[in-house]
């Protein structure tokens, strides 16, 4: 179910409609188009990346996924543990998102084991550790598996650092792992003050930083703020590498507020916690969504202590930061989901215009941090 209108065409027709085009040439012109598409630099983790990942591939070829590496739960947390890996979890669904695949392989690679020692782990997650044990690296194991399945564009670890994600609350208590700082409310109701990595000094991937320099745009979210997002920019460099470059700066924001996260959070509190957390200047751009959520639907968020993130565009008219509002928002068995060819669609036509202003005026400069931060 989709809660707004339909989406226009920024190229006159999507280069892919259903996936990338089976049997198509390569001297197909809509495979020339998105090869000729913007460089964009997508950086996050779980379920708000991979989503949009699946719409960006229909509009543009160049495409990298910086995917954070500070899961420790469920069945990435397992092999992170019994293996000294990294936890491949989201970085198997940036995978599948921007693979060229059958549904049946999708739905293999997504399967999880029901009974045994196995049960709850994924057939992918599986696979990318057999795919690590016959490599040279972590990196050389994700690009294998992403040449198997004939990814567009590439899925790029934050980080080959082994990383512990902690989290500061307001009453001073330390929790440690990704894992148990998303239900920490289950145990302490206090809110987020800050997060930080463990060891702090943890380098980049040189790649990440290559892409960045190199991109029309960069992407931060959709996804959980301090968890899929934040991990990515506390890595030493990427928030300068970020600030630097001339690619337009997008921060796209959650429909819903989370639990254990960002409770009662709106827009401008949201950029708030990125720049406290990197520097300002760090957003160009925001795209944030105004569908309106049924009643019923939104009740059953509420009933879990969520709700819709409300845009502020008073405080938000005051920080510099262009806001771009739209119906993005889908429902799925009852979750409330970003529509990934309408986001996808407002990202392309954003980092477009970007390239255009700054071939026209120049780069505009820097901007200042969020008032009040």
């Amino acid at each position: 179910m989709k809660l707004g209108g339909t989406t226009g065409k920024i190229f006159g027709k999507n280069g892919r409609q259903c996936g990338r085009l089976q049997g198509a040439d390569r001297d197909d012109p809509r495979e020339d188009l998105l090869m000729k598409g913007p460089k964009v630099v997508a950086v996050g983790g779980g379920t708000g990346l991979s989503t949009m990942l699946r719409g960006l591939k229909q509009f543009t070829s160049n495409i990298t996924a910086v995917v954070t590496v500070a899961d420790d739960g469920g069945g990435s947390g397992v092999l992170r543990q019994e293996l000294g890996m990294l936890p491949p979890g989201d970085i198997r669904n940036c995978i599948l998102a921007l693979a060229d695949t059958e549904p049946l392989m999708e739905q293999l690679l997504q399967y999880r084991f029901k009974d045994g020692k196995l049960k709850g782990q994924s057939f992918g997650n599986l696979f990318l550790a057999a795919m690590d044990g016959i490599s040279s690296s972590f990196v050389e194991a994700v690009r294998r598996m992403s040449d198997v399945l004939a990814v567009t564009g590439k899925v790029l670890p934050v980080t080959l650092n082994n990383v512990t994600l902690c989290a500061e609350l307001e009453d001073g208590t330390i929790i440690c792992g990704e894992s148990q700082i998303g239900k920490h409310k289950y145990f302490n109701k206090c809110r987020i003050k800050r997060v930080y990595l463990e060891p702090a000094d943890s380098e980049p991937l040189d790649e990440v930083i290559d892409a960045i320099n190199q991109a029309d745009a960069v992407v931060l979210g959709p996804g959980s703020l301090y968890t899929s997002i934040l991990p990515n920019l506390l890595v030493r460099g990427i928030c300068s590498a970020i600030k630097n470059s001339s690619a337009l700066k997008i921060y796209v924001c959650n429909v819903m507020t989370q639990p254990s996260e960002t409770e009662e959070y709106s827009v401008s509190d949201h950029i708030r916690a990125l720049e406290d957390h990197s520097c300002g200047g760090i957003i160009d751009l925001c795209i944030a969504n105004k569908s309106v959520i049924p009643d019923a639907i939104r009740e059953k968020y509420r009933n879990d202590g969520a709700d819709q993130v409300q845009i502020d565009r008073e405080i938000l008219a005051g920080t510099g930061i262009r806001l771009i509002e739209g119906d993005y928002a889908s429902l799925r068995n009852d979750l409330v989901r970003h529509d990934s060819l309408k986001l996808a669609e407002a990202v392309i036509k954003a980092a477009l215009d970007g390239m255009e202003a700054r071939k026209c005026c120049g780069d505009a400069g820097n901007r200042g941090p969020l008032a009040g931060s």
